[in-house]
């Protein structure tokens, strides 16, 4: 089953849930807040997505221009990052969808369409 990890009061993965529920598509949801991505999972998600770990940042996020995260992170080594994320499930972009072999960061319906 894939796994649809958000916020639920950001407006993007509402839309993002909808167009699950809308696509007859069957998720177990987890509240990003509530129970934050671990080290590990970060990691394995990292791994499976292809992408950069700065996508896995939320770069719009008040906590990510609280710390200077821009100007940072360069400095950072991956696993300096995965840890960093790994403290504050506000740091993490969402929506994220977890399938057995991918892993999507953010909503982009045509993306999604692709994938599912």
């Amino acid at each position: 089953m894939l796994k649809f990890i958000c916020y639920p009061k950001c407006t993007t993965c509402q839309k993002a849930q909808k167009w699950l529920i809308d696509n007859n598509i069957a998720y177990e949801l987890r509240d990003i807040k509530l129970n934050n991505p671990t080290n590990e999972e970060l990691s394995d998600w990292y791994n499976k997505s292809g992408l950069t770990i700065k996508k896995f940042f939320n770069t719009s996020g008040l906590l990510y221009k609280a710390l200077d995260l821009k100007n940072k992170l360069p400095e950072m080594s991956e696993e300096e990052m995965l840890r960093l994320l790994a403290t504050d499930g506000m740091l993490v972009k969402r929506p994220l969808l977890i399938g057995e072999d991918f892993v999507l960061v953010g909503f982009k319906e045509s993306e999604w369409q692709e994938k599912l």
